[in-house]
């Protein structure tokens, strides 16, 4: 859909997970490293600027890319994250336990713990397809299920703290989304992020969680697109 706007579309697996390397035995990494991973994809691709989007943590490492690379961005969209300060996009105890806890031990559990856990942070009930959450837990499973990595990032977006002061240095046009029903990474996450950044946009989707489903797919893409060409534009 991205594509359609008019947009090259460049997705990347983080390190530890997916088909990138996997870090056992490595020193610790920071998300600064993981911004890196993602300037260094640009160089790949010979993209010497682009718009970035990440989602999570995924976030956080947009907003670490638009603190130490901001040459490197057209734009920055941050989508159900935070800026790691505390008191603002805490989880709720019952997302929390589904985060932390201990991994699957088979494909079966994997695949039933991903749909347990759309319904313990995820949209409003009738946008959830269960049929749907399942056959995707299950290609990511096979695609490479590497539960030591999680940790590892996890570990290094617990070592970047607050990134609150740096992004109020920010100089990049931001998008900052953010769903309403989101208790993995409450909306104060996202109203935090964008009240800290000069001049971001904040949208918040109503019923909405820590997912991105096929309902709301129209009304993302259109916001980011209007976005992006508005931060062009500028």
């Amino acid at each position: 859909m991205f594509a359609a706007e008019g947009y090259h579309v460049v997705r990347f697996d983080n390190r530890d997970v997916g088909l990138s390397s996997k870090l056992d035995g490595e020193p610790d990494y920071a998300l600064a490293d993981m911004a890196s991973d993602a300037v260094a994809v640009l160089d790949a691709v010979g993209a010497q600027r682009a718009h970035v989007l990440g989602c999570s943590m995924g976030g956080m490492v947009v907003q670490r890319l638009a603190i130490d690379h901001p040459d490197r961005l057209f734009s920055m969209t941050s989508v159900m994250s935070r800026t790691g300060e505390p008191g603002y996009g805490e989880s709720s105890p019952e997302a929390l336990a589904v985060l932390v806890g201990r991994p699957a031990q088979s494909r079966e559990e994997y695949i039933e713990r991903q749909v347990a856990a759309h319904h313990a942070y995820g949209s409003k009930a009738e946008w959830l397809d269960d049929q749907f959450i399942a056959a995707r837990a299950a290609a990511a499973y096979d695609r490479c299920f590497c539960p030591a990595g999680v940790v590892r990032q996890m570990m290094a977006v617990a070592r970047d703290g607050s990134r609150a002061d740096e992004l109020r240095t920010v100089d990049v046009p931001a998008l900052v989304l953010h769903g309403s029903q989101d208790t993995l990474i409450d909306p104060s996450g996202g109203r935090r992020t964008a009240e800290v950044i000069p001049g971001a946009r904040y949208v918040e989707i109503e019923g909405m969680g820590h997912d991105y489903p096929v309902a709301v797919w129209p009304e993302w893409v259109a916001t980011w697109s209007d976005f992006a060409r508005t931060a062009v534009a500028a």
